[in-house]
């Protein structure tokens, strides 16, 4: 850490995960197995710096929470920390929420104003609570005007809030869903905050049977008022990440690769634009849309009208994300995966952050990378 950084004892190398993405701008023919290859386009660390942010996005396919930022040669920096089955993932410049496979995860930054760490990274995100719940599939998370966490268990098709003494405190659950069981019955999936509280939530169908959500993919989904149980809209393919922003509710209607938002007049889908890609994952910052894209997986996410979309348009699937405008919905910047992962999950902006970093609940770097709270004695 630099001379001005917090007290700490311990290595002064805190992430050997952490690189600079290749100046590549397309992917290597050939790749060895287990590999990942990364492209972007040209520009996107420029892009970054011009709107202070950073982007954090997960891969519970691989287990990773990934950091995007820019390192002092103003080149792209990539940061990778394993967390099992990573999911939803919300936070801003000094606190991060991630959903794993059995825990949320609160990560604090340690840094202060000024501070940096290895003299090139202004976040250091280290995981100070870890909540257990067991496996109850969590997908996005939410933060309450009170503070209390809440999210989407899918396994259970209810929201919760983490329990002191158990696994889960269930609060709302759809009117159709007639019991608290463990069952994925209508994969409820998506979480739209406002003013602090939950709003609105995506699932795929109505059904009220075990995995029945399976039968109905393809225009079985809706959008649902939490406050009022009113469902406000129907007919959607596999719809995921609702989001309200600037006064529209916003969405990602997943088995046709679009962003849009809910005409609220006439309860109908207006789409913005299409991704070559299985969509999970949006955020917005200063007129811009953030994408998460996945790959198809065989054996779930096949027959959907996205298949068509992705032949008419003679288009591959890709793994990556990207960044649109809000207003028309063109390509700004694009990030890249091929190889091992395939698919990726939620995405959130980190405003005022340059070059972020996180260490693993597991990392060899937690054990001696100590830091002590300023007191008076």
């Amino acid at each position: 850490m630099s001379k001005d950084s917090a007290r700490t004892d311990g290595p002064k190398t805190v992430a050997p995960e952490n690189r600079n993405v290749p100046t590549a701008a397309e992917p290597k023919e050939t790749l060895e197995p287990g590999s990942i290859d990364i492209s972007f386009s040209p520009g996107l660390a420029e892009f970054l710096a011009a709107n202070d942010i950073a982007i954090g996005f997960t891969s519970y396919q691989t287990g990773r929470l990934y950091l995007i930022g820019r390192g002092p040669d103003k080149k792209l920096a990539l940061h990778e920390a394993v967390y099992p089955q990573a999911m939803g993932l919300t936070g801003d410049a000094n606190r991060i929420y991630l959903g794993t496979l059995t825990q949320i995860v609160r990560m604090e930054n340690v840094l202060g104003p000024g501070q940096t760490a290895n003299q090139v990274h202004d976040k250091v995100y280290v995981p100070r609570n870890l909540q257990t719940t067991g496996n109850v599939d969590i997908h996005e998370i939410g933060i309450q005007d009170n503070g209390k966490i809440v999210f989407v268990n899918t396994r259970y098709n209810c929201l919760c809030e983490p329990s002191l003494t158990h696994s889960f405190k269930p609060i709302w659950k759809p009117e159709f869903i007639s019991e608290i069981v463990a069952e994925d019955r209508c994969h409820l999936n998506g979480l739209a905050m406002v003013g602090g509280k939950p709003k609105y939530v995506s699932a795929v169908s109505r059904s009220n049977v075990d995995k029945g959500w399976r039968d109905d993919r393809d225009a079985g989904g809706l959008i649902i008022d939490v406050e009022s149980n009113a469902v406000l809209a129907e007919g959607l393919s596999m719809p995921h990440s609702p989001r309200f922003h600037d006064d529209r509710l916003w969405l990602l209607n997943s088995g046709t690769g679009e962003l849009g938002w809910l005409d609220p007049d006439h309860k109908s889908f207006v789409p913005l634009a299409f991704f070559p890609g299985f969509l999970r994952g949006l955020a917005f910052h200063n007129g811009h849309a953030f994408v998460t894209l996945s790959k198809p997986r065989h054996g779930h996410f096949e027959g959907l009208a996205l298949d068509d979309r992705l032949k008419d348009s003679d288009s591959d699937a890709r793994c990556g994300v990207q960044i649109v405008s809000q207003g028309d919905g063109a390509v700004v910047h694009w990030l890249r995966f091929e190889g091992a992962i395939t698919e990726l999950f939620d995405i959130c902006v980190l405003p005022g952050v340059e070059n972020p970093i996180t260490l693993g609940p597991n990392s060899v770097e937690i054990r001696d990378f100590l830091t002590i709270e300023p007191s008076a004695i």
